[in-house]
């Protein structure tokens, strides 16, 4: 299987310049814990090319821990270097990269880098059932010592 089949497509996102405040808003709205940073090229119509994602962790020890101001840019508090997937990867690649990486959230993206979804833990073991592999990636990401990205 695919994880274009199961990614949740254009996902919302922000750019490097919105403020802290206004992805937070977003998060609540849309109930995740991360959300894609992007680079628009194109205008707003065009997809952006993914350069780091903030979460709700970003913002809680990077921003809210070290007193920076509410109106501070994303670029500020954002995890770069950000492991993705493209949309034709298998399921159990993903997986694989997730585990490896300890990461609960991974952002899909097209061959010129642009954003077209995300895909969840949740995602991954809502569709594979009693897999053991999906058994052994939620091992592997909740191992302490992991990346900060989640």
């Amino acid at each position: 299987m695919k994880i274009s089949e199961i990614m949740s497509k254009n996902p919302r996102s922000v750019s490097p310049d919105t403020p802290v405040s206004e992805a937070a808003r977003l998060m609540k709205e849309e109930d995740v814990g991360l959300v894609p940073v992007v680079e628009r090229v194109g205008g707003a119509e065009t997809r952006g090319r993914l350069v780091g994602v903030v979460t709700d962790r970003d913002i809680a020890i990077r921003h809210v821990a070290e007193g920076r101001a509410s109106d501070a840019p994303v670029s500020e508090v954002m995890s770069g270097g950000v492991k993705t997937c493209s949309p034709d990867d298998s399921v159990e690649d993903a997986m694989a990269l997730m585990g490896r990486e300890q990461v609960r959230r991974l952002p899909i993206v097209d061959e010129r880098g642009s954003l077209v979804g995300v895909v969840a833990q949740a995602d991954l073991v809502r569709i594979s059932g009693k897999d053991r592999q999906a058994e052994k990636t939620v091992e592997q990401i909740s191992q302490p010592g992991g990346s900060h990205q989640t």
